[in-house]
């Protein structure tokens, strides 16, 4: 199958498009849409993540459970939304624990691309949802996509950092080789976890990590 998605991406999952269960997800999207269903992201935006962070810079991984269901709010990278649109909490409760771990200020922006144009993949593990209602997707096949893209990362690259927040990222860890990367986790951010997420103080130790091996660090402020 002819999918649009960048280059590097595209030839290393390139035998997960060709699988029957990924025609039969897109032949589900289609008939979705047929009938007359709101799809989130739109189409254009669904392998966003992978336009803007090719596989041979993925530096780090932020990985998401499914996209915002609400009008204007999937843009295709985890957590984000686009400039314009109210942040939802676990978004705010990020901006808190950056704030407190690197003493910045954050400008109030809420598109989080300038993280994933410096490597960091913002990987959601069902990549598309129907209006209004939260988990709708999460049968239909992405999460035996989006695990190969994990394994092909855990496979391809080394170094890399995966921040997993929350019971359902950190079950994803049996998909990591831990002897090649680093793996960080904490309490999901949504209020619901009670405020646990606070204090992890991922992002001076993703940054700490990456220096260690060499490489530039991410600039969180927004």
């Amino acid at each position: 199958m002819d999918v649009k998605i960048e280059q590097s991406w595209k030839d290393a999952l390139q035998g997960e498009f060709d699988k029957e269960y990924f025609a039969s997800l897109v032949r589900f999207l289609h008939a979705e849409k047929a009938g007359g269903k709101t799809i989130y992201p739109p189409g254009s935006l669904i392998f966003k993540a992978f336009d803007l962070t090719p596989l041979p810079q993925v530096k780090a991984v932020i990985l998401g459970q499914d996209p915002y269901h609400g009008p204007g709010q999937a843009m295709g990278l985890s957590f984000s939304v686009p400039e314009g649109i109210k942040a939802p909490p676990s978004l705010k409760n990020i901006f808190k624990e950056i704030g407190s771990d690197l003493g910045v200020a954050m400008s109030g922006s809420t598109d989080l691309t300038p993280w994933a144009r410096q490597g960091v993949l913002m990987l959601n593990s069902i990549l598309t949802v129907e209006a209004g209602i939260a988990a709708s997707h999460d049968r239909i096949g992405w999460q035996q996509f989006t695990d190969a893209v994990i394994r092909c990362i855990s496979e391809r690259r080394e170094g890399v950092v995966f921040l997993l927040w929350g019971r359902y990222a950190r079950s994803k860890k049996e998909l990591i080789d831990c002897s090649r990367h680093h793996v960080l986790e904490a309490a999901h951010p949504s209020p619901l976890a009670g405020g646990a997420f606070f204090g992890c103080r991922h992002f001076s130790r993703t940054n700490a990590i990456l220096e260690s091996e060499g490489l530039e660090p991410i600039d969180w402020r927004l």
